[in-house]
């Protein structure tokens, strides 16, 4: 038995998805518990022999887990298998290649792939670079009120309440979850297109954003660098 069929058995074992930590401590403790029990006599002048492959996977490391990984990847794309590996926010999973959704998608008829409009999008791009961001904060780049969308996605659970800001009435902090994270296929916030560029850009605040309103379209802030990138994310999801 091998390292990497060990790591391939924990994937499947679960729906969770699992942080190559879980997978890392789960190898060593297993090894460490099987030494342990052999090193304890079972009758008089005997002891219980285990596989010399055992002992060495009680150190076993991150990095070798993460190198199994990339290894896994790699061989059910040479295989041509229709499922791969793929990390999301909380960890690895096996989920099906993307050109097998529509089959998939056959084992829940009842449930429709229901997509984002562009409002919606928009207030979840301006959310999902600048958090935490406040409701007036997102109203003063999109030049629109937003109650309806925000509470749209909070409803889908892309967005929730992140606490309050240190500002006069204290309005409500918003940000994305992990399940945005899920929905768009990310690890991270950090691996979102033209992360550390956007997040640079100075926005408007609410009395910039009520003088940009009456300004040709030239002078605001332009999200085309954001909503494409996610609408065609976003596509691809159910």
């Amino acid at each position: 038995m091998e390292l990497i069929s060990i790591v391939e058995a924990l994937l499947f074992a679960t729906q969770e998805p699992l942080g190559v930590p879980q997978m890392c401590a789960a190898v060593k403790e297993t090894a460490k518990d099987i030494c342990d029990a052999a090193s304890e006599p079972v009758a008089e002048g005997s002891q219980i022999q285990i596989p010399e492959w055992v002992a060495p996977l009680a150190a076993t490391t991150e990095e070798q887990v993460r190198a199994i990984l990339d290894e896994l990847i790699a061989r059910y794309a040479a295989e041509k298998h229709s499922f791969t590996l793929v990390e999301r926010a909380n960890g690895w999973r096996i989920a099906a290649r993307g050109e097998y959704a529509e089959w998939c998608r056959a084992l829940y008829p009842g449930k429709k792939v229901q997509r984002l409009s562009q409002p919606a999008l928009e207030t979840l791009a301006i959310v999902a670079y600048r958090q935490p961001i406040t409701k007036a904060g997102i109203e003063a780049v999109r030049g629109v009120s937003v109650d309806a969308m925000v509470q749209q996605l909070i409803d889908r659970g892309l967005m929730k309440i992140e606490g309050r800001a240190d500002l006069p009435g204290r309005p409500l902090l918003y940000g994305t979850t992990e399940a945005f994270l899920d929905h768009f296929g990310v690890r991270s916030l950090d691996d979102m297109p033209n992360a550390s560029e956007l997040r640079r850009v100075k926005l408007p605040t609410a009395e910039e954003g009520a003088a940009a309103a009456e300004q040709p379209q030239e002078h605001q802030l332009s999200l085309a660098p954001v909503t494409p990138a996610v609408e065609e994310a976003a596509s691809d999801e159910p």
